[in-house]
């Protein structure tokens, strides 16, 4: 786990110059067999206004999507983007935004660590990346749940 902080920690270091994005607490949620979908989940916080416009991983098609009420129906769907407002913590959460992986390679099984690639742009239309090491928690999870979860900072 110290490894995969240590990794966490230099990416965000390396994005500072950019839109100075933390990450809080990535992760991902651990797979039955045969289950090809799957989520991410974290907090985001830019000193600047900013917008996540792309996420990918060589595990799986990956997309940003928010679930919402519609109709009395709750809907998942994909967004283009996320709006990242200056010192606001953005918050993907089962049951809100997240990135949503479809069409897995392979099960994630708790331990196992997940790579994500987060785009991010400013109001400049300047993009960076982000690269993430994320632990994959049990299917029971919840954003605290886990003991030495790593952090981003």
């Amino acid at each position: 786990m110290k490894k995969i902080f240590l990794t966490a920690l230099l990416s965000a270091f390396s994005l500072a110059s950019f839109a100075q994005v933390t990450v809080t607490d990535p992760w991902v949620r651990a797979t039955v067999p045969a289950q090809k979908a799957t989520g991410a989940f974290m907090q985001l916080n830019s000193k600047t206004d900013a917008r996540l416009v792309a996420v990918s991983s060589p595990l799986a098609r990956a997309e940003i999507h928010e679930m919402a009420m519609q109709d009395n129906i709750m809907r998942m769907r994909q967004i283009p983007a996320l709006d990242l407002p200056a010192g606001k913590t953005v918050t993907l959460k089962p049951g809100s935004y997240h990135v949503m992986f479809f069409d897995l390679k392979n099960p994630i099984r708790e331990g196992d660590v997940v790579p994500l690639t987060l785009v991010f742009e400013d109001k400049d239309k300047k993009r960076e990346t982000l690269e993430l090491k994320m632990p994959a928690r049990a299917l029971n999870s919840t954003p605290h749940s886990s003991p030495g979860a790593p952090h981003q900072n």
